[in-house]
């Protein structure tokens, strides 16, 4: 398949997006500088960014791969069906937001509102995995789909404030050794068992993979898993029990 470069130098964001939209292949785009909503609802093609993608990257993807090898901005991966995001710097705000397929990977690490209203259906199952440590309300009205903090080279608790607020499916692990606090009586939180961290296993590794390192150096050590409080009173919101 071809690869169509472009120097995003001079673009505004319709002019890429047109361009992205009518390559007949695979896209490389060089000199990215905030342009918005690159790869939306793409399907069946890989673009990679060389530059800071702007809001939205990603949005509604449906199939398609995008890697960007610099940061990204607010928003990415808003709502994506299928596919796969990764980032090998870090990203905004607002990541995974509404997310319903497919998987996100960031090297660095992420704003507030991680994972915000995540959906799981069936087959469907979306992923995050931050490679070092997030804003607050990470997993805010979490309805399903995995989230996984690892928290390299961080000191501290590798989360923010309100983790989980308004979780009435899904999981959250986080990988630290200290005492997580502010969490909401939506969540309930336990060390993650050797079963856990089955679940979670192809998705460290596959991050590992893409950014150099070692799985089982860091599936070893001491994980958290987050989940919905038995008694959540959120719950009557979204079921019929």
């Amino acid at each position: 398949m071809s690869v169509l470069n472009i120097s995003a130098r001079e673009l505004d964001f319709k002019e890429l997006n047109k361009m992205v939209r009518t390559a007949k292949g695979d896209v490389r785009i060089d000199e990215c500088y905030g342009q918005r909503f690159i790869g939306s609802a793409l399907s069946g093609r890989t673009i990679t960014i060389n530059g800071t993608p702007g809001n939205a990257l990603g949005a509604y993807l449906d199939g398609g791969v995008i890697e960007v090898n610099g940061n990204a901005q607010d928003a990415t991966g808003d709502t994506m069906n299928e596919g796969k995001i990764v980032v090998f710097g870090n990203a905004g705000d607002a990541l995974g937001y509404a997310m319903r397929g497919g998987k996100i990977f960031v090297k660095g690490n992420a704003g507030y509102r991680t994972g915000i209203h995540m959906k799981e259906y069936k087959d469907k199952k979306p992923a995050i995995v931050i490679g070092g440590r997030v804003g607050s309300f990470l997993g805010e009205y979490l309805a399903g789909g995995l989230i996984v903090v690892l928290g390299i080279d961080c000191d501290a608790v590798p989360v923010g404030n309100f983790t989980g607020t308004g979780m009435h499916g899904g999981k959250i692990f986080i990988r630290t050794d200290k005492e997580l606090s502010n969490l909401p009586t939506q969540v309930a939180a336990e060390k993650a068992s050797g079963e856990d961290l089955k679940e979670i296993e192809p998705y460290v590794t596959e991050f590992a993979d893409y950014f150099g390192l070692k799985a089982v150096s860091i599936l070893k050590d001491m994980f958290y898993v987050l989940k919905p409080n038995a008694k959540n009173p959120y719950k009557q919101l979204y079921t019929a029990n």
